[in-house]
């Protein structure tokens, strides 16, 4: 029975040592979700404890619901990503709604008021008969979800590849604002406090969801929908202003949201975290379901639902306010000084274990793992351009396919814009911008991971992917405060794929530390397999930046005729893993571009700076693609086309290598030379490119390749793409 519950053998009998007995059904369940992959960490844990996550900005790094930082003048963003692949991909609305629901929960369970949310999106190849329709369903239930509560989704990223045809990724991010000196936390606290619940009640919908999202995948996934949850965005809306009214009393002690395995993650991670025992008597939990067992209450995962420990005495004060909401609130139990989990119903005792051994002995495995072979270096001959296609061709080709091509299909369906506060949302920035509500202040957000470079070389994708985070948020102007991750990995008792795992962290925590770009929260999912075909590695990488005033954030269209573009940074030429190797040669190898750090700092800090002096008109960090598709999306979001000099004789290298460390500035002509000066000064090397004109692009051999047609076909395939299931 112990292996249904995904527990090993040697899992099983640590279990019997620390009860001296057998478990009982409920227990057995208990300790089977808290020693899941997806509560314990126990790959990835030994790894994840390398990564940087201090500085002077961090009030609050890993192991609570979110990561806290210091935003000045007394706020503090409270943000963290977190993954619902697995359910996304069983039942696509659901399970993508409710992981939009569940984040959200992290983020105000701190008492920070939600300002914006972000996704990553991987789906597999849009020829594959699942993807349309995942697709669909995925993305109408963050619309409905985030939409309905009333948080402006601000941006994200949405990738196609084969490698994701039986496990698509959904990761969901959340960024919130609190005051510094009123945050919450999750560990219990007072002998005799009593623990109450709030929200909606408690059904069937989600058990054992959290050993689900430990396991792969089968052909038989799809009998797995009873696991998925099923969310209410409404509910989640008044649990959000319940909560943070009560926030202003004096009333809670601890509070923590139910998540992954619901009651039995909430209540013994904070009795635990307290050094306390916790009795609950089940017969008190509001339940929309007949003849529940404690089995069931205990690890279901229904939505919208908080446990909190409150101050003796203040239960009517917090009773009033969640009446007033009209949600469920309930006292199911105490606080002890037993150190045990019990737990009663119907006057029997179905658990008495000790929390703190079952926390401290959950399993923490040291897996075994093998270095990624480095990619062979590309032969020389792919920089030369093919001689049967035109730029134009060529351009057009990279522009619209299923990576490259617009995502307005997608973002259209989000309310962005609701509460008045985004400034720069998809398809206008580089990154997000929110203001803070009531003040100029904004915040940048960002979600970014290069997964091909992660196959090829995982310690330099995982360092490409917190440097572009760094530059998505440099480009707007925000200083870069701290990063959120989301580990999305294939089966880690591999040792290829544990391989993998392992040099990602090596190259984020390289780049966070030379960034100063600690990591405050993120979530780990691994198993991502079907069949014994993994995902790629995808290391996504949410970031948040700081903006004194959020009107100062500069976005990639061109405004004006006549600007300088300017180049900053310089490259080789580096086609590896490059879109225009995939898209136009038919190939995906080599290895991925390099990453100087230094650089990486060095450059963003510059191109900070210009923006901070209003020097900048339009800013774009050159990433798939190379320069010619960062003009080009330049130059389509503004509408204005450009001339080009200097790339007569250019080869496929200059024209679409992604090198790293780059941007393409827009300048008025009057303050070109300014800046030229500038970065000569801080030791930037700086090009002129061109000036922005007319409605093409121009300049290579003279050919003229129009905004309007490059536009057409960058628009053209996603919505064609899901109008074809109609």
């Amino acid at each position: 029975m112990a292996r249904e519950f995904g527990l090993s053998e040697g899992e099983y009998n640590n279990a019997l040592e620390i009860l001296g007995r057998q478990p009982t059904y409920t227990e057995l369940g208990i300790i089977s979700v808290m020693w899941s992959e997806h509560c314990s960490y126990k790959s990835s844990k030994k790894w994840l404890m390398t990564l940087p996550t201090t500085g002077p900005q961090v009030i609050c790094g890993p192991g609570e619901n979110a990561g806290v930082v210091d935003a000045g003048d007394g706020d503090a963003i409270i943000f963290k990503m977190e993954s619902h692949n697995h359910p996304s991909y069983i039942e696509p609305f659901q399970g993508a709604a409710t992981g939009v629901g569940g984040i959200l929960r992290d983020v105000f369970t701190m008492g920070a008021r939600p300002i914006a949310n972000m996704n990553a999106l991987r789906f597999g190849a849009p020829e594959h008969p699942k993807t349309r329709h995942l697709v669909s369903g995925v993305v109408a239930g963050i619309a409905h979800y985030g939409n309905c509560v009333g948080v402006p989704t601000i941006g994200g990223e949405t990738n196609f590849h084969p490698a994701y045809n039986g496990n698509i990724l959904v990761n969901a991010m959340t960024v919130g604002v609190a005051k510094a000196d009123r945050i919450f936390y999750s560990a219990a606290a007072g002998v005799g406090n009593p623990v109450v619940y709030v929200g909606s009640k408690t059904g069937r919908d989600g058990i054992h969801g959290a050993t689900m999202a430990s396991a792969e995948f089968s052909e038989d996934s799809e009998e797995k929908r009873p696991t998925v949850q099923v969310g209410d965005p409404f509910t989640e809306k008044l649990l959000i202003e319940a909560c943070l009214e009560l926030m202003e009393t004096d009333a809670i002690v601890a509070i923590q949201d139910m998540g992954a395995a619901g009651l039995t993650s909430s209540s013994v991670e904070m009795a635990g975290k307290g050094g306390l025992g916790i009795e609950l008597v089940l017969d008190d939990v509001p339940m929309r379901e007949e003849g529940m067992t404690p089995y069931e209450i205990m690890l279901s995962e229904s939505q919208e639902r908080m446990l909190i420990i409150l101050k003796p005495g203040r239960e009517d004060v917090a009773k009033a306010i969640f009446d007033k909401w009209e949600l469920d609130f309930a006292v199911i139990g105490t606080l002890t000084d037993t150190g045990k989990l019990v737990i009663k119903m119907h006057g029997q005792t179905w658990c008495d274990m000790p929390i703190a051994p079952v926390s401290n002995a959950s399993p923490l495995y040291d897996r075994p793992w093998e270095p990624t072979p480095a990619a062979a270096e590309l032969e020389d001959a792919v920089r030369a351009l093919p001689a049967d296609k035109t730029l134009g061709d060529i351009l057009e080709t990279i522009m619209s396919c299923p990576d490259q091509a617009s995502k307005r299909w997608i973002w259209e369906q989000y309310d962005s814009l609701v509460n008045g506060d985004t400034r720069f949302m998809s398809g206008q920035a580089d990154a997000g911008v929110v203001r803070l509500p009531g003040q100029s202040k904004g915040i940048a957000v960002t979600t970014d991971c290069t997964p091909r470079y992660c196959l090829a070389d995982p310690v330099r994708g995982g360092a490409q992917a917190v440097a572009e985070a760094y530059r998505n948020l440099s480009a707007v102007g925000a200083l870069p405060l701290a990063v959120t991750d989301n580990m999305n990995f294939g089966n880690p008792e591999k040792p290829r794929i544990m391989g993998q795992f392992v040099g990602a962290i090596q190259g984020m925590a390289d780049a966070c530390r030379a960034l100063d770009f600690p990591v405050v929260s993120g979530n780990v999912s691994l198993y991502n397999e079907t069949n014994g075909e993994a995902i790629l590695p995808t290391p996504a990488i949410g970031a948040v930046g700081l903006l004194p005033d959020a009107m100062i954030a500069v976005g990639i269209a061109f405004k004006n005729e006549g600007d300088t573009i300017l180049l900053v940074g310089e490259g080789t030429g580096h086609l590896g893993q490059s879109l225009y190797l995939r898209e136009i040669l038919g190939r995906e190898d080599g290895p991925p571009p390099p990453v100087d750090l230094a650089v990486e700092r060095r450059n963003g800090e510059f191109v900070r700076g210009l923006i901070a002096e209003g020097l900048v008109v339009s800013s774009h960090d050159i990433q798939d693609g190379g320069l010619l598709v960062t003009v080009a999306e330049m130059a389509m979001a503004g509408g204005i086309g450009a001339t080009l000099s200097g790339l007569d004789g250019a080869d496929a290298g200059t024209l679409f290598g992604e090198d790293q460390g780059r941007y393409v500035l827009a300048v008025r002509a009057d303050k070109a030379a300014t800046v030229q000066e500038k970065a000569k000064a801080a030791g930037v090397p700086v090009s002129v490119l061109g000036k922005t004109n007319g409605t093409a692009l121009t300049g290579r051999g003279g050919e003229a390749i129009t905004i309007a047609r490059l536009k057409a076909a960058n628009e053209a395939w996603l919505p064609g793409y899901m109008a074809a299931a109609e």
